[in-house]
């Protein structure tokens, strides 16, 4: 206030204050530090002892995922953009197709790295499980036996980890060479793709669930409402259209006709609950579609069946409920039977189609799943009457 005082010296007494009042910000800005840094380790020696006071919740519960593709550390730049990896395009157009095909959509894949996978290897689960694994040479191509190469190319012999084709790891610059001779060249995203659309196909029943039926039947509510609103809960529970649609995508029908899945199911509902014979019912409402897609447009559809004999001894055990009653000697000479022809099909270029009773066709396509994937089992009622078919062979002499 000196400084302002007439006659004083203004320019010294201003200084001064100045002085004063930076070194009294000087010190206030080192007790606050010092204060803060006193404060800090306070709070982290806290913060442990509140993580631990903390209670669980569902937040610390894991949950498996749909789809999930682990890999290994020398494949993350297949899936990382910035690196140019493809394999993030292919998952995703893999899924595209599949949910058009099979008339529901594909959850999304949770791709991750796994230092437990070598280097190479990858591996696909299903809801934690593991379902299928391979390895691959990121650096090198695929070049696929289609059967009938006369002159094989140097490389890395394996097998095509989607439908165990002979195969070699060439390198890129070995393509061209390779077509020439015949093989099918692919590269390394396409290999893990094609591999993923497999088993996507495969086990797609596990993927719909009560949340994806309720959805088609939401969305086919929107052009048939009272459809869905006399099937759903009034005629059958949620549960069992589930069932029926998990059975059709298992035989790898799809269920893009919602439509005629629910008539189908509406009108046989009312007498029955049991998915089995429901399932049966609306395989014979799609029969077109699911001939169609195996015999593709020729005119006769090639079909394998039983001797009368051995049919109605199969129909006998199952009437007494005896699945398990068939002696297994017969079952065993079926298998080979029905593998072998399924064989001399296949070799022909032409499908493999167990035609049988709507009785028998059930439990047969259970009994064949595994031991003959490619065969495809259909009841008589499910064939147009339009179509023709053309007996092949008939298994049980």
């Amino acid at each position: 206030l000196l400084g302002l005082v007439p006659g004083m010296p203004n320019a010294a007494f201003l200084l001064a204050a100045a002085a004063c009042a930076g070194s009294a910000w000087l010190l206030e800005r080192k007790a606050a530090a010092g204060r803060k840094a006193a404060e800090q380790p306070a709070a982290e020696a806290q913060a442990p002892a509140a993580e631990a006071s903390r209670d669980l919740s569902w937040d610390d519960v894991g949950q498996a995922d749909p789809i999930a593709l682990d890999v290994g550390y020398r494949l993350i730049p297949l899936v990382d953009r910035s690196q140019g990896g493809e394999l993030m395009q292919r998952i995703r157009g893999v899924r595209k197709r599949l949910s058009e095909e099979l008339g529901f959509l594909i959850t999304p894949v949770r791709i991750r790295d796994d230092l437990d996978l070598s280097p190479q290897g990858y591996r696909i689960g299903i809801f934690g499980s593991t379902v299928a694994q391979g390895e691959v040479y990121a650096d090198r191509e695929l070049a696929i036996n289609p059967g009938q190469i006369d002159q094989p190319i140097p490389g890395i012999a394996t097998r095509d980890p989607a439908f165990n084709l002979e195969a070699v790891w060439i390198e890129a610059a070995q393509r061209e060479e390779a077509q020439t001779r015949g093989y099918t060249v692919v590269d390394v995203p396409t290999v893990i793709a094609t591999h993923l659309s497999k088993v996507l196909q495969e086990n797609a029943h596990e993927l719909l669930g009560h949340q994806e039926a309720q959805q088609l039947l939401d969305r086919l509510a929107k052009s048939a409402p009272r459809l869905v609103e006399e099937l759903t809960p009034k005629t059958l529970p949620l549960s069992v259209i589930v069932r029926v649609l998990q059975e059709l995508l298992r035989d790898q029908i799809a269920i893009t006709n919602m439509r005629t899945i629910c008539q189908t199911l509406d009108e046989f509902g009312r007498s029955s609950q049991d998915p089995e014979v429901l399932t049966g019912h609306v395989r014979a409402a799609l029969g077109r579609a699911i001939v169609q897609k195996l015999g593709k447009q020729s005119e006769e559809l090639p079909v394998i069946t039983l001797e009368p004999r051995l049919e109605q001894i199969l129909q006998d055990a199952l009437k007494g409920g005896a699945e398990g009653g068939i002696e297994p000697s017969l079952a065993e000479r079926v298998q080979v039977q029905l593998s072998e022809t399924t064989q001399r099909q296949e070799s022909a270029g032409q499908p493999a189609i167990l035609l049988v009773s709507p009785a028998l066709r059930p439990w047969l396509a259970r009994f064949l799943r595994f031991a003959v994937p490619s065969l495809k089992v259909l009841a008589y009622n499910e064939v147009p009457d339009s179509r023709r078919v053309k007996l092949v062979a008939a298994v049980g002499s």
